[in-house]
């Protein structure tokens, strides 16, 4: 399979195993294409990717956001260590789920530990990145960022 083939694959598996994760309604944007750094304010979850392709996959927003999706998730408001613990669960939920996805379109990955990162960030040191807006009914919105390493 073709570089831009697997990369597709994995943006498409993990819009799915978002959709399938999170309960709350979304529209999903198209990706693009992004130049380092990858600069975040808030919060996100950062999961390295390894196996028949190699990079990392980061889902940041806003703490308020993440609050609303653990409220709605555990029916109870989210703060503090308990919002930055779910943040990181919610990754590693949408990450193993992502796996078991594209292994079924014949892309074996593996995951790392969830990273949250919290305040300011810049990653640097990818190939490519590609950014998917997702945008959950007025709840705000979460940014999906796929980075790609040099093969």
């Amino acid at each position: 399979m073709a570089l831009g083939e697997k990369i597709t694959t994995i943006l498409n598996g993990t819009i799915e195993s978002i959709r399938s994760v999170i309960p709350l309604s979304m529209t999903i944007d198209k990706p693009s294409l992004f130049v380092q750094p990858f600069t975040q304010t808030s919060i996100s979850v950062l999961i390295g990717i390894t196996g028949d392709l190699r990079g990392r996959l980061i889902i940041e927003g806003h703490e308020t956001m993440f609050g609303k999706i653990g409220e709605t998730m555990f029916g109870m408001p989210l703060e503090g260590e308990m919002l930055e613990s779910f943040t990181g669960e919610l990754g590693n939920m949408i990450a193993g789920n992502l796996a078991t996805v594209v292994s079924q379109k014949g892309i074996t990955i593996d995951i790392t530990p969830p990273t949250v990162l919290v305040g300011q960030t810049k990653i640097y040191g990818f190939d490519k990145a590609f950014r998917v807006p997702i945008h959950f009914e007025n709840n705000g919105e979460l940014q999906l960022i796929l980075t790609i390493d040099n093969e």
